[in-house]
């Protein structure tokens, strides 16, 4: 089975929210939502995550662009918005989604998730990291 049958697979029957698989091998798997599991692949893991094939629950651009910069060779999910097609084209990593949608909104669905809103103007993935960072430090706050 290919690595991104496997990644889909477990997202599926285990309800993941993302599982990235490399050479056969879980190499990480989240039931965190949003971002979160994201951020960690590419702050804590980018190595060994590097080549693997990723299945996640919703791409938007600030997820696609992270999967450029960590080095995903291939990505699975169920929900993808316009700006995360545009940013897996621009790194040139294969895709296969289930819906795509104009852009990923909140939990509450009364406006852009608030990566999907920061990515908007950021097309560096050091620059999203740090806002990525900046917006975790803001909701431990609250």
């Amino acid at each position: 089975m290919k690595d991104i049958e496997i990644a889909k697979k477990l997202l599926i029957e285990e309800d993941q929210a993302l599982v990235a698989v490399k050479n056969g091998e879980v190499v990480f798997k989240s039931k965190d939502k949003g971002i979160k599991p994201m951020y960690i692949i590419a702050t804590e893991m980018k190595a060994k995550v590097y080549e693997a094939s990723l299945a996640d629950r919703v791409i938007g651009k600030g997820a696609a662009i992270l999967c450029g910069y960590i080095g995903i060779k291939e990505v699975y999910t169920d929900l993808i918005s316009e700006g995360g097609i545009s940013a897996l084209d621009k790194y040139k990593i294969p895709y296969t989604e289930n819906k795509s949608c104009p852009y990923i909104k909140n939990r509450d669905k009364t406006d852009y998730c608030p990566i999907e809103k920061l990515s908007l103007a950021i097309e560096d993935p050091i620059l999203l990291l740090q806002g990525i960072k900046e917006f975790f430090a803001s909701i431990s706050k609250q």
